[in-house]
């Protein structure tokens, strides 16, 4: 065996989100997701859509999906049902994305700390998602975090800390290293691309072919750490998650300025060809 990369699709990502316009089933989606070669698909419930997502689970089995859960606690101590549902699941991996933001650093280190004892119990790896509006929030707070709890690992989206430092690019010796402080210790990531007001950004347009070409290289960077750190057999994963309105930009009729599957697609394939070139 050798070390091998696994790609999923955000099942969220695939709304439509289109005025006057009902939603596809998700047996759609996920028939698509399967269609289009991807290893799996992702799920992002909160506690109340446990029961939703639990009925999802003969169609992962019938299409060949593996299963990758974000999971939304909204307390501290609902994590668990969450990591249970997972395991029914037989999810490959959970990010946390918590709805739990103490003021400090500090506070947040014991609470931490129990969802990791808690997370040791199940099969599959339980990482941190970095992102807006959770436990994980900013670039900063981050970086603190990890000082505290040095065995914690990530699941790097990048776009929310480009948006939260509204970096600039070139990159400073500063937020380059910053940045690559949280790389080392992500062991998934998650393909979303934005610039330092945008959440997302239509990425063959031609004013954003900078910060394309930079997270293409921090995924590199990334690739190739987490290559180099892991074990000859062990697993890689990549989520594609190219949200709906209103992380994707829309014109005055609510439509979108491109085709988001086909920009995940172009994701998904590139993602693929960096893999291919890290050094055996």
């Amino acid at each position: 065996m050798a070390q091998t990369l696994e790609l999923y699709q955000s099942l969220w990502a695939m709304e439509d989100r289109i005025p006057g316009q009902a939603e596809q089933p998700k047996a759609v989606h996920l028939k698509r997701i399967a269609d289009a070669g991807y290893t799996g698909a992702c799920l992002d419930p909160n506690v109340s859509e446990i029961e939703d997502s639990l009925k999802l689970k003969p169609l992962f089995e019938e299409l060949g999906l593996k299963c990758m859960v974000n999971a939304f606690p909204h307390s501290a101590d609902s994590l668990e049902p969450l990591l249970e549902m997972s395991a029914e699941l037989q999810a490959t991996q959970v990010n946390i994305i918590a709805e739990v933001m103490p003021l400090t650093p500090a506070e947040a280190v014991p609470i931490i700390d129990d969802w990791l004892a808690l997370a040791s119990d199940y099969p599959f790896p339980v990482l941190m998602e970095t992102h807006r509006n959770s436990t994980l929030n900013d670039l900063f707070y981050t970086l603190e975090i990890l000082k505290r709890v040095p065995q914690l690992r990530l699941c790097a989206d990048l776009s929310h800390f480009v948006v939260d430092r509204e970096l600039q690019l070139p990159l400073s010796a500063v937020d380059a290293a910053y940045f690559s402080t949280v790389i080392e210790r992500s062991d998934s990531f998650q393909g979303r691309i934005s610039n330092n007001q945008q959440i997302q950004i239509a990425i063959e347009f031609e004013q954003h072919a900078l910060w394309v070409a930079q997270y293409f290289e921090w995924w590199r960077q990334g690739f190739n750490a987490w290559s180099a750190r892991s074990g000859p057999n062990d697993t890689l994963r990549f989520l594609v998650e190219l949200g709906p309105p209103p992380y994707a930009i829309t014109d005055g009729t609510q439509r979108e300025l491109s085709n988001r599957w086909d920009e995940a697609l172009l994701i998904h394939d590139r993602i693929q060809a960096i893999w291919a070139a890290i050094p055996d």
